[in-house]
């Protein structure tokens, strides 16, 4: 029996290298030069789309970013990052672990512990920190609000400051307040505005069948901000999402089960490929693409949309048959 070689398309060519193989990448433990010497700061990054922070701005092996950065930093147990700033906005998503996050003012500290699928959105000129006190490491998604961030502004680092100090992100004994979105303190009703629990997050099901949880952007229980979209989108078994297009990129990472996702040329070609768990495809502007679920359990993803505001797509159902 004679089975024909399929003929890669230049749209075949086009949607594998908008796909990244988390298989493929590797972690970078040198990622950040500034934690050169200091073990305590030690954590690794792979990068999806731009330098995320970092200033290897010329690693070829991530996409180009347009309005955001995308990439997995992880951690272990006992290490932190030093408290610094951004001149835009900063978000994390914990995917494994528990991530303590500390915001700083004026010496003051207010902090928060993230599980598995919560997010704090870190807004600009705040000085933030970072650090694991769990047992387990923490692997957590980082988006830049922009293409090409400025490098870190740092306010508390070992090289310049007693190693505690370092470590709670500024704050002296007794200066450090747990998160509480009810509280007084100006630093936690600021922190209230951009921390997202998954838990208490309304899930909106869509008539195309899947759902979708808003972390950023016009939607209930979401932070209100003006920065790029971040959502979590559920897919059941042979759920489909029929081909649509946004003028501005998207990034789709998968983070449970497996998707399909496929794009579609103006003549009705079509090219498609599966994604595991932390692979992403990054959709440009204008291109028509769709997505389903093929396997027989659900899928979760993390969808990041360069364009701030409620969503201008109207989804239609596209049934895995």
């Amino acid at each position: 029996m004679n089975i024909a070689t399929p003929i890669k398309t230049d749209l075949d060519d086009r949607l594998t290298a908008s796909t990244a193989r988390f298989a493929d990448k590797r972690f970078d433990w040198d990622a950040f030069p500034s934690n050169r010497g200091f073990e305590e700061l030690a954590r690794a990054q792979m990068r999806y789309i731009g330098a995320g922070g970092s200033p290897k701005v010329g690693d070829t092996s991530t996409m180009k970013p347009e309005h955001f950065t995308l990439s997995l930093i992880y951690k272990e147990p006992g290490k932190y990052a030093a408290c610094h700033s951004h001149e835009i906005e900063e978000s994390f998503l914990v995917i494994d672990g528990a991530l303590v996050v500390g915001w700083e003012r004026d010496g003051e500290v207010v902090e928060v512990q993230l599980g598995p699928k919560d997010m704090i959105l870190n807004a600009r000129e705040i000085g933030h920190g970072f650090r694991v006190d769990g047992v387990e490491p923490v692997l957590m998604t980082i988006s830049v609000d922009v293409g090409k961030p400025l490098p870190p502004v740092y306010h508390y680092h070992p090289k310049e400051h007693p190693k505690e100090l370092a470590r709670t992100f500024g704050a002296e004994p007794g200066k450090t307040l747990p998160y509480d979105p009810q509280g007084d303190h100006p630093v936690q009703k600021l922190m209230a505005d951009y921390v997202v629990r998954h838990s208490e997050l309304p899930t909106i099901w869509e008539d195309a069948g899947f759902t979708r949880k808003v972390y950023v952007g016009d939607a209930p229980g979401a932070v209100q901000h003006d920065s790029c979209r971040k959502e979590m989108w559920g897919l059941p078994s042979r759920a489909g999402i029929a081909p649509y297009a946004r003028d501005v990129e998207e990034a789709v990472m998968c983070l449970e089960g497996s998707l399909q996702i496929g794009w579609v040329d103006d003549d009705g070609t079509e090219s498609l490929v599966e994604l595991g768990p932390r692979d992403l495809v990054r959709t440009p502007a204008g291109q028509s693409h769709f997505i389903r679920n093929a396997g027989a359990g659900a899928a979760t993803a993390w969808v990041v949309v360069g364009q701030s505001g409620g969503e201008t797509v109207s989804f239609e159902a596209r049934p895995y048959v």
